[in-house]
C-alpha cells in the first residue's frame, strides 16, 4: 500500500456542519485513511491509498456531497513542437500527472491550457514536466490564475449592494410601525403588499439562492447545516406573507406581512459573510507576506550570455548573478564575490552575514553591498522559504485536539435547533393563541442559532497564531503541536549548538613524555580531519592556523560518545575520553587527571591523545555560550518551566556552562542512543517534556519528547524529527513558542466561550419572544465576524 496525502481547496462551506459532513463522507470512502477539513482555510487534507483511490474520485465525492473543489487555469507558451504528434504527446503526459484535470495543447497557437489543483502542484512543476520530455514552456502572464477568494468577495459585495437597495424600503415600512418613529414619513405605495412582494422576491430567490442550494445539498447528503436554518426561517416569513397577501387581496384589511423580515435577514447574513470573508483573508496574511518575500526575477548566465528570467524558470545548476541590493532568487552556493547578506527574514538576526565563495545563501534574503555569483542548488518547492511556507500552511490547515469538541457539537446542533424552534411555536400557540408572536419567536430561534461562530472559533485562531509565530521564526508543524506546547513543564536542551554557539576553538595543548607539540597536533589533526564533529573541526582549524601540515589518515573510525581512532604515518592514534582510553588499556596518571579536571572546571572540553597505546598529550577545546542563552533560561523560569541540559560532554564542563546560564539540572556524558532514554525517564515522572536540539544525534530524542524543537541552524534530520522548528537558533525562541501556544489557546477558549455563550443565551431570549427576527439575523451575522476579529488579535502579539 502506498500512502499519499492531498490537499484540496473546497468552496461552498458555510458552517462547521459543512466541514464535519465532508470529513464524514470522505472517511467512509474505501482507501481514505484520514480526512481533515478546515472551514476557515476552506481546505481539505486527505490521506489515502493511491493504489485503490485516485484524486479525481475524492474530488467527485466532495462534489457529490454538494461542494466544489477549486481549480486553477494556466496558459503556457510551448516551444519545440513540430507536428500533431508533439502536441498529442504533451497532452498525454500532462493528463497522467496527479493534480492536472485537463490539458489542451494547441499546435497552431503553440499554447497549452491546463486546469490543475494548485494544492498538489505549481505552474513551475508543470513547466518542468513539459521540459523533461523535450519541449520548452513559458508562463503566459495574461493567463495567471485569479484568487478565488477575491472573486468570491467581489461577488458577495454586489449581492449585498443589490439586497440592501431592495431591503431598505421594506425596513423603512417596518420601522414606520413603531410609535417612537411616528414622525417618519412612509409613502403609501410602500405599504402595498404587492409592492413589498416585488421587492422581497429577488432578495429571497436571487440573492438568497445560495442558501437554498446549500440547504438542498446538505439535506440530500443526510445532514443539516446553517443554510437549512436560514432557508427555514426566511421561507416561513416569505411564504406566510404571500398567503396573507392573497387572503386579504381586495379587502381594506391590512394583512400581517413579514416580507421585510425575510429580506432584511438575508441582507444582514450576506453582509456578515462579506465581513467574515474579508477577515478570513486577513488571517492568512502571514502566508501572503512570506510569498511576497520571494524575488520575481533572476539574472542567469546561459550560453555565456547574462539574461533576466522569471524566478520560476531558474533551473538547478544554473549560474545566477546578484548585484548589491538585489534579492537572492533561489538557494545555492556562492561561486565568487564577497558580500554581506541580510538573512533577517529567515533567522530574525538584524546583522548581515558575510558571504564568500563556498558559503550557502538562501532565496529571498538580500545581497547588501557586493556582487555575488552563485550556483542554484534548490529551486521552486525545494528552497528554504518554500519549505517554511509549506510548514506554515500545513499548521494552519491542521486541527488542534480542542476543535473536536466544536466539531462534535456542530454536527448535532442544527437538528436540535429545529426541534427547539418547533417546540417554541407549539408552546407559544397553546399558551397565547397568538400566531404572529409564535411565528416571530420561531423564526428568531431558527436564525439566531446558526453555528457559524462555533465552526470558525478554532481554525481562525490556529491560522492567526501559527502565522504570527512564523513571523517570529517559529514553525509549528501542526495545530496539535501548537496546542500541546503550552502544557510543557520541562525543557531539555542539548549543549553544543543550542546553549552554546557550536563553533568551538582550540585553546590548549599539553604534551607528555618525549612527544613534541607539533608532532601531536599533526597526528591529531590528520585523525580528526575525517570527522564531521564540531570539536574535530575546531582542532583541525586550530592546527591549520598554527601552520602545521596535515597528513592523510587511514583506517579512520568514529566511536560515538567516546572518540576516534585512525592510522597516521603508520602510527595508531586514539583521541577521546577517559572511558575510551580505559577501554583501550591506556594508562592515565593522577597528574593527567588533575589537568583534565582543571580544564573541565574552566568549561573546556578536554580530549586525551594516545599514540601507539601510550598517552601523548591533551588538547582542550572551548565553546562560547550564546549571548541570549542566560536571558532565555530566565524567561523559561518565569513561565514556571524547569530547564535541563542533556549532553554527551563531561559533567564538569556541562556543569560550568549550566551554572553560567542558570540551568536547573545537568545530565552529562550521555551517549547519543541514550538521549531518548533520558527523555523517557523524565516523562515517567509525569512531566510534559520538550526536547531542543540541532544535531543528527538529537533526532531520536526529539521524536520521543512530547514536543520536539529543532534549532533551525541544525541538520535537516533533526528538523524532520521535530514538531517545531526554531529558525533563529536562539533559545529565546523556546519561550516565544510556549508563549505563542498559551496565547493562541487562550484565544481559542475565548472564541469557543463566546460562540457557546451566544447560542446558549440567544436561543432562550429568542424563544420567549424578546428578539425580533431581523435583530436575531444581525446578531447571528456579526457573531462570526466577532470571533474572527478576536482571532486576528493574535497577529498583533509582541513577544
Amino acid at each position: 500500500m502506498t500512502k499519499k496525502e492531498i490537499t484540496m481547496q473546497v468552496t461552498g462551506m458555510t458552517c462547521a456542519a459543512c466541514s464535519a459532513r465532508i470529513e464524514k463522507g470522505l472517511k467512509r470512502m474505501d482507501g481514505v485513511e484520514d480526512a481533515n477539513v478546515n472551514l476557515a482555510l476552506e481546505k481539505a487534507t486527505i490521506s489515502y491509498n493511491n493504489e485503490t483511490l485516485k484524486p479525481e474520485q475524492i474530488e467527485q465525492k466532495i462534489q457529490a456531497l454538494g461542494y466544489d473543489v477549486v481549480k486553477e487555469k494556466a496558459e503556457l507558451n510551448i516551444t519545440g513542437m513540430t507536428c500533431a504528434a508533439c502536441s498529442a504527446r504533451i497532452e498525454k503526459v500532462l493528463s497522467k500527472v496527479d493534480g492536472i484535470s485537463t490539458a489542451n495543447v494547441n499546435l497552431a497557437l503553440e499554447k497549452a491550457t491546463i486546469e490543475f489543483n494548485p494544492s498538489q502542484l505549481s505552474i513551475l512543476d508543470i513547466m518542468n514536466r513539459i521540459e523533461k520530455i523535450g519541449y520548452g514552456a513559458e508562463k503566459v502572464v495574461e493567463g495567471d490564475p485569479v484568487d478565488h477568494r477575491e472573486l468570491a468577495i467581489k461577488k458577495q459585495q454586489w449581492k449585498f449592494i443589490v439586497a440592501a437597495i431592495l431591503s431598505i424600503p421594506l425596513l423603512w415600512t417596518m420601522v414606520g410601525h413603531f410609535s417612537w418613529t411616528s414622525f417618519l414619513y412612509v409613502p403609501d405605495f410602500l405599504m402595498n403588499p404587492w409592492v413589498q412582494l416585488v421587492l422581497a422576491t429577488p432578495v429571497q430567490f436571487i440573492i438568497g439562492w445560495q442558501f437554498y442550494v446549500g440547504a438542498y445539498k446538505s439535506l440530500r447528503s443526510g445532514s443539516a447545516n446553517m443554510d437549512v436554518l436560514v432557508v427555514m426561517g426566511t421561507s416561513a416569513a416569505y411564504f406566510y406573507s404571500i398567503y396573507q397577501t392573497l387572503l386579504h387581496a381586495g379587502s381594506n384589511h391590512m394583512p400581517h406581512l413579514y416580507f421585510e423580515t425575510s429580506a432584511v435577514l438575508i441582507t444582514l447574513i450576506i453582509l456578515g459573510k462579506l465581513f467574515e470573508a474579508r477577515a478570513k483573508g486577513k488571517s492568512s496574511q502571514a502566508i501572503k507576506q512570506l510569498m511576497g518575500m520571494q524575488a520575481k526575477v533572476a539574472t542567469v548566465v546561459r550560453d555565456g550570455i547574462e539574461q533576466q528570467i522569471a524566478l520560476e524558470q531558474v533551473q538547478i545548476g544554473e549560474i545566477v548573478r546578484m548585484k548589491p541590493g538585489e534579492k537572492i532568487p533561489v538557494d545555492g552556493e556562492v561561486l565568487s564575490g564577497v558580500s554581506a547578506v541580510d538573512e533577517s527574514m529567515l533567522t530574525g538576526e538584524s546583522l548581515p552575514v558575510d558571504k564568500k565563495a563556498g558559503d550557502f545563501v538562501y532565496g529571498a534574503t538580500i545581497n547588501k553591498n557586493g556582487a555575488l555569483e552563485m550556483k542554484a542548488l534548490k529551486v521552486g518547492h525545494e528552497t528554504a522559504l518554500a519549505q517554511i511556507i509549506k510548514i506554515v500552511e500545513a499548521a494552519q490547515g491542521s486541527k488542534a485536539p480542542i476543535q473536536r469538541l466544536a466539531d462534535k457539537i456542530s454536527s448535532i446542533f442544527v437538528p436540535i435547533v429545529v426541534g427547539i424552534a418547533v417546540l417554541t411555536f407549539i408552546i407559544w400557540w397553546f399558551v397565547s393563541k397568538d400566531f404572529t408572536a409564535a411565528f416571530e419567536a420561531t423564526i428568531a430561534v431558527l436564525v439566531i442559532a446558526c453555528p457559524c461562530a462555533l465552526g470558525l472559533a478554532t481554525p481562525t485562531s490556529i491560522m492567526a497564531g501559527s502565522g504570527r509565530a512564523a513571523q517570529f521564526g517559529i514553525l509549528f508543524k501542526g495545530g496539535e503541536h501548537l496546542e500541546q506546547t503550552g502544557f510543557i513543564e520541562t525543557v531539555v536542551v542539548d549543549k553544543t549548538g543550542t546553549v552554546t554557539n557550536g563553533q568551538p576553538v582550540l585553546t590548549d595543548v599539553v604534551v607528555f613524555d618525549n612527544f613534541s607539540e607539533s608532532d601531536i597536533l599533526e597526528k591529531v589533526a590528520a585523525a580528526e580531519n575525517a570527522s564531521e564533529h564540531p570539536l574535530a573541526e575546531a582542532i583541525v582549524q586550530g592546527v591549520k592556523e598554527r601552520g602545521i601540515t596535515i597528513e592523510q589518515a587511514t583506517d579512520f573510525q568514529a566511536i560515538p560518545g567516546f572518540g576516534i581512532e585512525a592510522k597516521v604515518s603508520g602510527k595508531h592514534v586514539l583521541v577521546g575520553t577517559r572511558k575510551f582510553m580505559n577501554s583501550r588499556n591506556v594508562t592515565i596518571l593522577d597528574i593527567v587527571e588533575q589537568q583534565l579536571v582543571s580544564f573541565e572546571r574552566d568549561g573546556k572540553t578536554a580530549m586525551l591523545i594516545a599514540i601507539n597505546e601510550h598517552l601523548a598529550g591533551i588538547v582542550a577545546v572551548a565553546d562560547t555560550v550564546k549571548a541570549t542563552s542566560k536571558e532565555a533560561v530566565a524567561r523559561l523560569h518565569e513561565l514556571g518551566i524547569k530547564v535541563v541540559m542533556l549532553t554527551g560532554d563531561n559533567e564538569r564542563t556541562a556543569q560550568k556552562i549550566a551554572t553560567e546560564v542558570g540551568i536547573d539540572e545537568v545530565i552529562a556524558e550521555v551517549l547519543p542512543e541514550q538521549k531518548a532514554q533520558q527523555i523517557e525517564k523524565l516523562q515517567q515522572q509525569g512531566k510534559k517534556v520538550a526536547m531542543v536540539g540541532d544535531g543528527i544525534n538529537d533526532a531520536p530524542a526529539l521524536a520521543v519528547a512530547d514536543i520536539g524543537m529543532a534549532v533551525g541552524t541544525g541538520t535537516d534530520v533533526a528538523m524532520e524529527a521535530a514538531d517545531i522548528t526554531l529558525i533563529r537558533g536562539d533559545l529565546n525562541s523556546i519561550a516565544d513558542a510556549i508563549l505563542m501556544s498559551r496565547k493562541t489557546m487562550m484565544n481559542i477558549k475565548q472564541n469557543l466561550f463566546w460562540a457557546f455563550a451566544y447560542n446558549v443565551i440567544g436561543i432562550p431570549i429568542a424563544a420567549i419572544g424578546l428578539l425580533a427576527p431581523w435583530v436575531a439575523g444581525a446578531a447571528m451575522a456579526f457573531s462570526s465576524v466577532s470571533v474572527v476579529l478576536n482571532a486576528l488579535r493574535l497577529q498583533r502579539i509582541k513577544l
